[in-house]
């Protein structure tokens, strides 16, 4: 009774320790709002690009994007927030982030926004190629059929024989490349830097690159231009905050098939901004590439669950464990274990 009392008695842990459980419908919230913004920022790149230098877009897309991370973050964190072991990965993954998105301003400006969307949807295809190829990653057949299928998608979007698709789609697989690269690259980047560390070196890297671009030209833009620069900024900011936190708050096999719903925005917002009527080829691939990606997804989360189950211990049955004798009892003694003689052995 005194033991008993005693364990009665002693300090529980305190409520915070506890993890909160994964709040799924807010990360699907969240990460559907970053598609949206993700793709008024593509339609205002689009805009912007066919009538002022690419070099000047990218410019003032990036400064006024880590103008506003710059006002966030630093109030609370100070220039603490650039402290890291890994400058060099951050500048590598801030210039080809660069790159990445300049090619896709370009092929914004050739090709139809839908269109673009669905080749960027191919980018986890070509992570997984470099995963394999780079990192020696366990493949199968099934995983390799997934990618073949998801880049004949992608041959469909492109639809090689239209002269007036060629350069912009080149431009969107570059993106891609770069993006599924880098992605794999760094991945590991997350494990060990903070969040807001990651987006302001992205942010000012970007904008450090982008600065070099405004050799090819500067036009001053005019009133209602400078409101979509900054509405510009802002939206591909919000897009990263949301994403950032749609991945914390929920799972990524939860939230991430919701980010296919940019190629539904992009075909909405494609034709009410720009009259883009989307035509079968970009259809049929899009959803070739979709499909794809998604396959691929749980493919993956199936394999990872596999493996850990294999590799966790055996767990032992529900229910009360019969324990064994310790071979110092003296059983004609029950009184010093303050046992009766009606306990069973």
């Amino acid at each position: 009774m005194q033991s008993a009392a005693r364990a009665s008695a002693a300090p529980r842990p305190p409520v915070e320790t506890v993890r909160p459980a994964d709040n799924i419908p807010l990360g699907i919230a969240l990460m559907i709002g970053a598609t949206v913004l993700l793709t008024l920022s593509n339609a205002f790149s689009k805009h912007l690009v066919a009538h002022y230098p690419v070099g000047e877009v990218m410019f003032l897309r990036s400064f006024i994007a880590f103008g506003l991370v710059c006002a966030f973050l630093l109030p609370a964190a100070g220039l603490g927030v650039f402290r890291t072991q890994r400058p060099g990965a951050h500048v590598a993954r801030g210039l080809s982030q660069a790159i990445s998105q300049t090619l896709t301003v370009l092929a914004l400006g050739l090709m139809p926004l839908a269109g673009v969307t669905a080749i960027g949807f191919s980018a986890p295809l070509f992570a997984a190629v470099v995963a394999i190829l780079w990192h020696k990653e366990a493949s199968d057949p099934v995983r390799w059929g997934v990618l073949v299928v998801g880049f004949l998608g992608v041959l469909v979007v492109t639809n090689p024989g239209a002269d007036s698709l060629q350069v912009g789609a080149l431009f969107a697989l570059g993106n891609a490349v770069m993006y599924g690269t880098v992605t794999v690259a760094v991945r590991g980047m997350a494990k060990t830097e903070k969040a807001s560390t990651l987006l302001i070196w992205q942010m000012a890297v970007m904008a450090a690159a982008h600065t070099l671009l405004l050799v090819f030209g500067f036009r001053w833009p005019s009133g209602t231009d400078a409101v979509l620069f900054g509405l510009l900024g802002a939206s591909n900011v919000g897009a990263q905050y949301l994403w950032t936190r749609a991945l914390a708050a929920a799972p990524a096999t939860a939230v991430s098939p919701f980010y296919y719903l940019m190629l539904v925005w992009g075909m909405g917002l494609g034709y009410l901004a720009f009259g883009e009527v989307p035509n079968l080829h970009l259809v049929v691939g899009g959803v070739i590439v979709v499909v794809a990606g998604g396959l691929l997804l749980w493919h993956e989360t199936w394999m990872r669950g596999t493996s850990t189950r294999a590799t966790s211990p055996p767990r032992r049955a529900a229910g009360p464990q019969r324990l064994s004798r310790p071979a110092a009892v003296r059983l004609d003694r029950p009184e010093a274990l303050r046992l009766s003689r009606d306990c069973p052995a």
